[in-house]
């Protein structure tokens, strides 16, 4: 007979026992870690490792079934021809100057970059969306006086 009271449980060591939770927990995280890292490519535009989460034909379709109702929402297209050319001039220097890993095998980009100007002229804003939409507020783009400005708020 053994002189140890007995401390229930299977594993014959008294008081030692690894709750679920932190079981799962571990799990969890593991999974997570395993997950994170699985999904590390090459960005094209930086060419920097980094998480994404969406392929290139993703990102495009994401951003091309976004970009109507953005533009609703910020008063539709700019009607303004003038402002409109200037953003696609301005924006096509500037993807013609990122380096040749964000170009396809056929020296095309990688994403499709399409410049809108927003009718909107009271909100002052830009972004873009996933896939190469980006856009800009006439409000915005009235304010700024050079094309240098303009190109550092496009990149």
């Amino acid at each position: 007979m053994s002189s140890y009271p007995s401390q229930g449980g299977s594993s014959g060591r008294p008081g030692f026992h690894i709750p679920i939770r932190l079981i799962i927990g571990v799990v969890i995280a593991v999974v997570a870690v395993v997950s994170y890292f699985a999904k590390m490519q090459k960005n094209p535009v930086t060419g920097k490792n980094q998480a994404i989460p969406w392929t290139v034909e993703q990102e495009v379709a994401l951003g091309l079934s976004s970009a109507p109702q953005m533009a609703a929402e910020f008063g539709g297209e700019t009607r303004d021809k003038h402002f409109q050319q200037l953003v696609e001039q301005v924006g096509a220097r500037i993807v013609g100057s990122l380096p040749k890993e964000a170009r396809n095998a056929d020296g095309t980009q990688v994403y499709p970059f399409q410049y809108h100007v927003l009718a909107d002229q009271k909100t002052i804003n830009a972004f873009a969306l996933p896939g190469g939409q980006v856009f800009i507020t006439e409000a915005l783009l009235a304010r700024l006086q050079t094309e240098g400005q303009l190109a550092g708020v496009l990149a």
